[in-house]
């Protein structure tokens, strides 16, 4: 079998001329920066078309589609995005009913835009115990399924940002008897399946299409991802055609090689990359879970390569009361850049690539903090606890209109505190993760006024507005 770096690097090696794209031609003495333009090349004899696959390309995903155990799948160099959005247009009709689950990524928020989609909101439970968004519950998707039989499709987030997992098989055989798909964002799950130590991927648990993100956890480069096709409830062909509209027709084969061996080592080489890791990360969680303070937080149903580490109601030996941006900046002290912080907690993202020497790095930093923490009871009138340990829970708004139908209507621009009893005409992002706290229809509540303000003085980025510190609403109060 041929492997596309391999062939790459070949042709980079014989004497052929460049009298195509890109501009610079490979010309290695012209580029100043050690990037691969050595191997960057696009659709020439040979190398196939990503988008009209018929060699080398359609043998390749041939391949991965074997190693995840898909029915089909396909190469995706736009991220896990570009499948989100072709999954849940490619599923749908336009103005018809979704089920979704309110954690959604911002992208499948956006295909619901572009196809005039009307959302039916699946929320998760919330854990005040450790501040975690949970698992989407069957009785939850049966309820709302009998409430609109009109529902043609369901997305739900498994695992979440924070290693949450679902029922997928269960969720998916309830969603089958309306005999329409399921599509999960498995975005954050693409190394589930390839050791025992981790849930298996939802292709084997009854999912219609599946969303890797090959570069989260994965041996990847950036924006590599994969969308994997099952049974006979998702329309194939549309699910493709939105594909060839909304991916870039110039195709990196740089990602794509990156796919391919990335794909190729989790075949190869399965059992010497996962065994090492796994025994690597089994090694921290169990020292981690000796803190005296900070803790490890986890769900019923997890993703163990996600390390969760609170500071709920803690407090620094000076008084200072903690939250999860603090520790994350206590933690960039020692070097060490978490993939996010939330109101009480950060995310360490593991891989594969990860070291023993990165992983002990991790554990020493978070023991040595622990002792300069103390752990007592907060008041209920300490500003600082009130102002900065505060949660992403999910809290339910009333729809008013359809984000599409909120995008056609005249707005102005009001502060935060003038918000309240509004409709919101663009989205409120806490990034990262990238989920809509508000989605534009919505009518504003005080609450959610009061938590976004708290994020914004804690220093979290809250991205989608317009106008920093103010919030595009419908021009007529209602």
């Amino acid at each position: 079998m041929e492997y596309l770096y391999e062939k790459l690097t070949a042709y980079e090696n014989s004497d052929y001329y460049a009298f195509h794209m890109p501009g610079h031609k490979r010309n290695m003495e012209l580029m100043r920066a050690r990037l691969p333009y050595n191997i960057d090349i696009t659709e020439i004899d040979g190398f196939d078309d990503l988008h009209h696959a018929e060699g080398l390309l359609k043998e390749l995903q041939e391949n991965a589609a074997r190693v995840f155990h898909a029915e089909e799948t396909h190469y995706l160099v736009n991220g896990s995005t570009v499948g989100l959005l072709s999954a849940v247009m490619g599923c749908t009709e336009r103005g018809g009913r979704i089920l979704m689950a309110r954690n959604c990524h911002k992208s499948v928020y956006n295909a619901i835009y572009m196809n005039e989609l009307r959302p039916v909101y699946i929320y998760p439970e919330f854990s005040e115990e450790t501040d975690l968004n949970g698992e989407i519950h069957l009785d939850q998707v049966k309820k709302l399924l009998e409430e609109h039989k009109d529902v043609q499709a369901v997305v739900i987030v498994s695992p979440t940002y924070e290693g949450v997992v679902s029922d997928i098989e269960a969720i998916a055989e309830i969603v089958h008897e309306y005999k329409i798909p399921l599509i999960v964002d498995e975005a954050h799950g693409a190394h589930f399946g390839f050791h025992s130590y981790f849930p298996q991927n939802a292709n084997t648990r009854g999912a219609d299409v599946v969303i890797h993100s090959l570069h989260k956890t994965l041996p990847s480069l950036t924006q590599t991802a994969l969308l994997h096709i099952n049974g006979r409830y998702a329309d194939r062909e549309r699910i493709r055609n939105y594909l060839h509209m909304l991916q870039s027709s110039s195709p990196s084969y740089i990602l794509m090689a990156s796919i391919d061996e990335c794909v190729r080592a989790m075949d190869e080489c399965r059992e010497e990359i996962m065994d090492t890791y796994v025994e690597c990360l089994q090694q921290a969680r169990e020292r981690l879970k000796q803190l005296k303070n900070i803790k490890l937080i986890e769900a019923e149903h997890y993703d163990w390569s996600k390390i969760v580490l609170s500071v709920k109601n803690l407090k620094n030996t000076d008084g200072e009361v903690l939250n999860g941006k603090r520790f994350q900046e206590m933690l960039r002290s020692y070097h060490l850049e978490m993939e996010m912080a939330s109101g009480s907690y950060v995310i360490a993202m593991t891989g594969p690539g990860d070291t023993q020497e990165g992983m002990d790095r991790l554990v020493q930093a978070v023991m040595e903090i622990d002792k300069n923490i103390l752990c007592e009871e907060l008041s209920g009138n300490d500003e600082d606890h009130t102002i900065k340990n505060i949660s992403y829970e999910m809290i339910p708004l009333e729809q008013a209109y359809s984000s599409f139908e909120a995008g056609r209507m005249e707005g102005e621009s009001v502060k935060w505190n003038e918000a309240s009893g509004r409709i919101s005409l663009e989205y409120v992002y806490l990034y990262p993760p990238g989920i809509p706290m508000i989605v534009p229809g919505e009518r504003i509540t005080s609450t959610i006024v009061q938590k976004m303000v708290k994020y914004k003085e804690m220093g979290f980025s809250i991205e989608g507005l317009s106008q920093e510190n103010c919030l595009l609403v419908a021009g007529n109060p209602e």
